[in-house]
């Protein structure tokens, strides 16, 4: 039956002092074991690494758009992944200055052992935007600042060793598909030069004026043939209206005049055509008939110094006439001629328009190829460049770097609670454990310890209620244990106490 709060403090005091002798005992129980806890507590040394993230250096700014600097998102998940790797664990596992001679030498099961203790004993914690800190705990003061130590090292050159493959391997992988698309472009380079050697019609623009210019000659030349032969129709009906022949005296006068003026008209057409042209070999003719003529006039001696007979002699307008004709004739035939041979090549330069047109897709396939994979080749050559600048920045160091800003410090106490806080500990809940387990008995005690608890449970009236007599020598003896239990809480503090100060003071 609960005991009312107004009255436990009343009851816990009576209880206690009822019962001193147990109440010196669980004091003494209680104390002792909270030191006790204090001395076999497994203390941890704690050790970390502060690293500052690098990324806002003066290379930077300078190398903006010609480099590419490498960067490491979530820094912490990242320190934590790289730590975490095989390598870099054992390599920590295996060393001689942390764990002695024998550590490169561990048989497969303890390396293990120790590898996984290494990875669950370390601890990675964010320090700001650009901090974070690499931590180690174990038992061994000496061993968590070594460890730690050690790990703030392996992180800065794993991630050195790291960016430097990175960035090599880029440059690697860039350069080689400059070298592979040089060797393309060689290849199409050299299918389109025989492709232009096979395929000697040139270009459809070309062609294309080459055949404007072939009709345009065409058309010249037709409307050329259509005057000419406009000239030779007129020439012809102004011919039928002039006599072929002119009557006059012989006369060896006559005779010379007549081959003089044929002679010119010789003389003329030779400044025009060859020797073989009609109207000169019907020239010629005639001359050496007049010349016959008056070589036989002067031989028969029938010219007088005076006048002669009539005789007919060709018309100079007649034969100048007909001259013309031929000659227009000749022109008509040329004329003709140049139109086939114009006809000639305007067909031959469509069956070459017909060869461009079916080689243009293959050419236009040939420089798309080209075009694009030249394009790529200059990308490409660029990338390679910033590359090659990335890796050595990666080389000397530059860009995004990590650096030590706080070693590890050797640690001088453990972290948690100290032999000192169980010490003090001990003592105030040896003190204080008599009065809580009094005070837990009488929550569930189910007597009737108070007036109050008798109306509440039985609801009757209480009249009166007799106090505790106790005799004379109930008390000297009651007085008597007091003072004994208090000389032994005395001697059991003391004992507690000293017990306390050498171990702090390194005595036991």
């Amino acid at each position: 039956m609960a005991l009312p709060l107004n009255q436990l403090p009343k009851e816990i005091v009576r209880e206690v002092r009822s019962r001193k002798w147990l109440a010196l005992l669980l004091f003494a129980v209680v104390s002792f074991s909270v030191l006790a806890a204090g001395f076999v507590w497994p203390y941890k040394y704690q050790s970390e690494v502060v690293i500052f993230v690098d990324d806002r250096n003066i290379i930077q700014p300078l190398m903006e758009g010609r480099a590419v600097a490498t960067e490491v998102s979530e820094k912490v998940s990242a320190a934590r992944e790289l730590l975490g790797t095989r390598s870099v664990l054992e390599g920590i596992a295996t060393d001689t200055e942390i764990f002695g001679d024998n550590a490169a030498n561990l048989p497969p099961e303890q390396l293990e052992e120790r590898i996984n203790g290494l990875k669950y004993s370390m601890s990675i914690a964010q320090r700001g935007d650009n901090y974070f800190s690499i931590g180690y705990s174990s038992s061994s003061a000496l061993k968590t600042f070594r460890v730690a130590q050690k790990l703030g090292q392996a992180f800065i050159e794993e991630n050195a060793r790291r960016k430097r493959e990175e960035s090599r391997s880029a440059y690697d992988f860039i350069d080689k598909q400059v070298k592979s698309y040089e060797q393309q472009i060689g290849q199409v380079e050299e299918r389109l030069k025989q492709f232009l050697s096979e395929n000697v019609d040139g270009t459809e623009s070309d062609a294309n004026a080459r055949l404007s210019n072939l009709q345009s000659r065409l058309e010249l030349a037709q409307l050329e043939k259509e005057e000419l032969e406009t000239r030779a129709q007129s020439l012809e009906r102004e011919l039928n209206g002039v006599s072929r022949t002119l009557r006059q005296g012989r006369t060896v006068d006559a005779y010379q005049e007549r081959i003089n003026s044929m002679e010119e008209q010789l003389d003329s057409l030779r400044l025009r055509y060859h020797d073989t042209y009609p109207d000169i070999v019907i020239l010629r003719e005639q001359l050496e008939e007049l010349r016959r003529q008056r070589a036989r006039a002067l031989d028969d001696q029938e010219v007088s110094s005076g006048a002669g007979g009539d005789e007919s002699i060709p018309n100079p307008v007649y034969q100048e006439i007909r001259s013309k004709l031929v000659t227009t004739n000749t022109d008509i035939e040329t004329v003709e001629t140049r139109i086939s041979s114009i006809k000639r090549l305007v067909g031959e330069q469509k069956r070459r328009m017909e060869r461009i047109q079916e080689n243009k897709a293959q050419y236009s396939e040939l420089t798309r190829d080209m075009e694009v994979n030249k394009e790529i080749y200059n990308d490409l050559l660029q990338r390679r460049e910033k590359a090659r600048v990335s890796m050595h920045l990666d080389i000397e160091g530059q860009g995004l770097s990590y650096k030590i800003t706080e070693t590890a410090q050797y640690p001088t106490s453990p972290t948690g609670p100290k032999f000192s806080m169980f010490a003090m500990a001990g003592l105030l809940l040896g003190a204080v454990a008599p009065f809580g387990a009094v005070a837990g008995l009488l929550q569930v005690d189910p007597r009737i310890r108070s007036r109050d608890q008798l109306q509440d449970v039985l609801d009757i009236r209480v009249l009166e209620h007799l106090p505790e007599i106790r005799t004379p020598f109930e008390k000297r003896r009651d007085r008597k244990v007091t003072v004994a239990v208090v000389v032994m809480a005395v001697l059991v503090a003391a004992a507690y106490v000293a017990v306390a100060l050498a171990s702090v003071f390194g005595v036991i």
